[in-house]
Formats: structure tokens, C-alpha cells, sequence
């Protein structure tokens, strides 16, 4: 029996841009997407009898909905027809439905550690070929590096010298549907002028980045997104920005010790959750 714990990290959108509406129901995105160093933490085992059990403390599924992370080890196992029993369970330190990726993550984690554990070989692009069919983000997590993501997400290119910064996460314990906010996006003129960010290191270069499309939709539900901004501005964020389709939201800090303050004091709101951060480019493997 082998047991292997992984780390699994959120990621925030720098910027995220909807560009237009696939056929399909899909939107072409145009984003910057970096990890941070808050984590779910995955451990597995392996299992003599076959068989897979999940367990996420916390986190309820509706009826007849499996865990992402489950349906990742029923496609790998599918893809290198390979029987095995396995056992995984999710110390879930991401909020849920936070605009942070954390299912997504959590499957992508679990592609990468169940291909170590049975040293199956797999390249992380045929990875990210299992991961897109499993959620948009997943191939990002794959990808493990500071990234440019276009089509729904899943074409990506590696964005270097981003400047450093210290983020604060601040999730006022609101749950937003992904699938509803771009439901309710009205599309504007697409920008034509989006190109992969370069970066000479300076922070007002990422500051300028700032962007997202679906902000307007969620914060005109939810009023709180945009106080939680302010909050964060007057606590010494440089700039503030919704991640994803949210709720969570990031102020961008220069130094720790600020960040880590206004953690500490956002963290005091009754059903806030909040999370001085920086960003994680290295693999994620304990």
C-alpha cells in the first residue's frame, strides 16, 4: 500500500478578457492566469482491491454528481486501461465556487500524482488532453508555470518575469455559478489589440493588466465584490480585481508585511475568509 500527499493550488486571472461565444455554448477568453500558495492538500493511496473512494471534508455534491477529482482517475484509468484501487481524500483549504480553480486544480493534481504513483508515463500534454475534457482550467494546473490563456482556456503559453507581488485573497463566503455569470455577460466589442504580456519586472506593469469582463456581472449581483475593492485599497493594494467569475476577490501588495496585515484584518469579517499569498512556480509535490 503507497501513500502520496500532493499539493494542489489556487490561481487567480491577472486579467481575463471574453472575446466572443462559441456555437457551443463555450466563450474564446483571452487571460493571464498565475498559482498562488494557498492549497488543497491530496492524499492517495493506493489499494490492493479495486475500487476508488473520494472524500472532501466540508463539501457536499449534489445527488448523482461525482467529484472532478474522481472522474480524473476514471479517465486516466480508462485512457492506459489500467485497473486500480485507490483511495483519495481532500483536506480542502480553497474556498468552493471562489473564482480560484480549486476543482480544477484538485483534477489536475491528481492526473500528475497518479501518473507518478503508477509510473505510467504520461507526457503533461497528453495530461492536459485528458484535463480539458474534465474543465477548462485543468490544463493550466498541468502546465505549472505563469500563463497566457487563450481559446476557452486550454491553449497556453508561458508568460516569464512576471513582477513580484504579494496578492491578499478575500472570499466573503458567497458561492457564484460559473456557468451563470456568462450567462447573464453582455458581450462588447472584442479588443483586437490583445497580445501575450511582457513584462520588464516593474509592478505598475501589472497593475495596468488589471482586467475583468465578468466583474461587471457578478459585482452588479453581488455589491459586496466592490466594497471588498475598496476595503482592500484603503489596506494599502496597489490595485484590486475580481478572480475569475468570482466571488473571491485580490488586492495586489508590494511588500508582505502590508499584505499580510490586511489578511489579518479582513479575516475578522463575520464568513470572510482571507489569504495573504504570493505566487507559486515550482512544482507542487511534497
Amino acid at each position: 500500500m503507497t501513500t502520496k500527499t500532493f499539493l494542489a493550488p489556487a490561481k487567480i486571472n491577472l486579467c481575463l478578457h471574453v472575446l466572443g461565444r462559441r456555437a457551443n455554448g463555450y466563450h474564446d477568453l483571452a487571460m493571464l492566469m498565475q498559482r498562488v500558495t494557498l492549497y488543497d492538500r491530496i492524499t492517495m493511496t493506493l489499494r490492493d482491491q479495486d475500487g476508488l473512494t473520494v472524500s472532501c471534508a466540508g463539501v457536499e455534491l449534489p445527488p448523482g454528481q461525482e467529484n472532478i477529482a474522481a472522474r480524473a482517475v476514471r479517465a486516466l484509468l480508462e485512457l492506459t486501461e489500467r485497473r486500480q484501487g485507490l483511495e483519495i481524500d481532500i483536506d480542502k483549504q480553497i474556498p468552493v465556487a471562489a473564482g480560484l480553480g480549486g476543482g480544477s486544480s484538485d483534477a489536475a493534481t491528481v492526473l500528475m500524482g497518479l501518473n507518478e504513483m503508477l509510473d505510467l508515463g504520461l507526457t503533461p500534454r497528453q495530461l492536459m488532453d485528458v484535463g480539458v475534457k474534465l474543465g477548462a482550467d485543468v490544463p493550466f494546473f498541468i502546465f505549472r508555470t505563469t500563463a497566457w490563456a487563450t481559446g476557452i482556456g486550454e491553449e497556453l503559453a508561458a508568460v516569464p518575469a512576471v513582477p513580484q507581488a504579494w496578492y491578499v485573497l478575500v472570499n466573503p463566503g458567497l458561492q457564484v455559478s460559473t456557468a451563470w455569470v456568462y450567462q447573464n455577460l453582455r458581450l462588447t466589442s472584442p479588443r483586437s489589440d490583445l497580445k501575450i504580456p511582457r513584462f520588464s519586472g516593474e509592478l505598475g506593469e501589472l497593475l495596468e493588466l488589471l482586467h475583468n469582463d465578468l466583474e461587471q456581472v457578478t459585482m452588479a449581483h453581488f455589491p459586496l465584490i466592490g466594497d471588498i475593492k475598496q476595503r482592500l485599497r484603503n489596506l494599502g493594494a496597489e490595485g484590486a480585481l475580481m478572480s475569475g467569475s468570482g466571488p473571491t476577490v485580490f488586492g495586489v501588495f508590494r511588500e508582505e508585511r502590508t499584505a499580510r496585515a490586511a489578511a489579518e484584518a479582513l479575516a475578522a469579517e463575520p464568513g470572510w475568509r482571507a489569504f495573504a499569498v504570493a505566487a507559486v512556480d515550482d512544482e507542487c509535490t511534497l
